[in-house]
């Protein structure tokens, strides 16, 4: 096990190196960094000494090896827009946009998944057709439209959520903070982890559906049948088990996805996350925060691939024979 976690980790550095390379040529070929800095009214001489100060006077590649150096110890310079460490930036915002994924993530899990069953045992149901009209529905929608409706709908018309904003937070050890310890942070949250869970639930549900119907016309499940084992036995002891293999795996690419194209929510809802300060830093290409930002997405996707892989061997004991 610990010689499989070590090969993952080691296929993760190339892609985290070209992701840094990637990141890094953003400040030799978008914007120009001191001007942005100085702005308009600067001598030369002040010029002269803030790229010394920047290092931008050094080769490309010797710039690229301290690029990687101090990324590497948590250190992604000085935002051009804030004139703030992106790292304290960043462990600001973080925490509201893994809150969102988080949730967004589980309530598409522990909805698609009952849904998905239901309407792979029941396929004829009035209720299983609804269920399909309403993942249609959810797939077809783009996020902002289906933001700006429930907010519409709740917040305007109705008035039971608001529209934007994240709501009162509290401090948890140092630099992480969470509104799930007050009624108005919770309330504040609705709303946009409904948004961004919606289309990762209607999917999930389709792909259980599928899944689900392939597997109940297997040999096994007619063999179990034939042991006189209970439909509730069946279904969820051996036919729903082998439904999580890609259920698993399409949970692990979302949730990257949900974290890393969070923007458009956290911009319809103003949410104070990671996607809105990279909405905001592109505005002025602000480019310390943009490259922190394909970092640390890159960073994110690794960890989730390899609890991914890891998962598959806790959940299909075929791949541990196999192994």
């Amino acid at each position: 096990m610990f010689g499989f976690i070590g090969s993952r980790l080691l296929q993760a550095v190339p892609v985290l190196l070209v992701v840094g390379f990637i990141a890094f040529a953003l400040f030799d070929y978008v914007g120009d960094p001191v001007s942005i800095l100085l702005g308009q009214d600067h001598t030369e001489a002040q010029r002269v000494a803030l790229v010394q100060q920047l290092g931008l006077d050094q080769p490309f590649f010797v710039q690229y090896a301290r690029f990687l150096w101090t990324a590497l110890h948590g250190n992604f310079g000085i935002s051009y827009r804030l004139a703030q460490p992106v790292s304290s930036l960043i462990a600001e915002r973080l925490p509201a946009t893994l809150e969102l994924a988080i949730t967004a993530s589980v309530l598409a899990f522990a909805i698609g998944v009952p849904m998905g069953v239901y309407t792979g045992i029941h396929r004829n149901t009035l209720l299983s057709r609804l269920f399909m009209i309403v993942s249609l529905v959810g797939v077809s929608l783009p996020t902002f439209l289906l933001g700006i409706l429930l907010i519409l709908l709740f917040a305007v018309w109705l008035g039971w959520l608001p529209s934007f904003g994240r709501g009162p937070v509290v401090h948890l050890g140092g630099w992480w903070t969470t509104g799930f310890t007050s009624w108005a942070g919770i309330r504040s949250l609705i709303l946009p982890a409904i948004t961004l869970g919606m289309f990762q639930m209607t999917l999930i549900m389709r792909l259980v559906r599928a899944e689900m119907l392939e597997v109940l016309r297997t040999d096994y499940i007619k063999f179990a049948r034939a042991r006189g084992l209970t439909n509730r036995a069946i279904n969820f002891g051996h036919a729903l088990k082998n439904t999580l293999v890609p259920v698993i795996t399409i949970m692990g690419l979302q949730f990257g996805g949900i974290v890393a194209f969070s923007l458009v929510t956290e911009t319809v809802f103003q949410w104070p996350g990671m996607g809105l300060l990279l909405v905001q830093s592109v505005a002025v290409a602000d480019i310390p925060v943009m490259s922190a930002y394909l970092l640390l997405i890159a960073l994110v996707f690794v960890l989730i691939n390899l609890v991914v892989d890891l998962l598959y061997y806790a959940v299909d004991p075929r791949l541990r024979v196999r192994r």
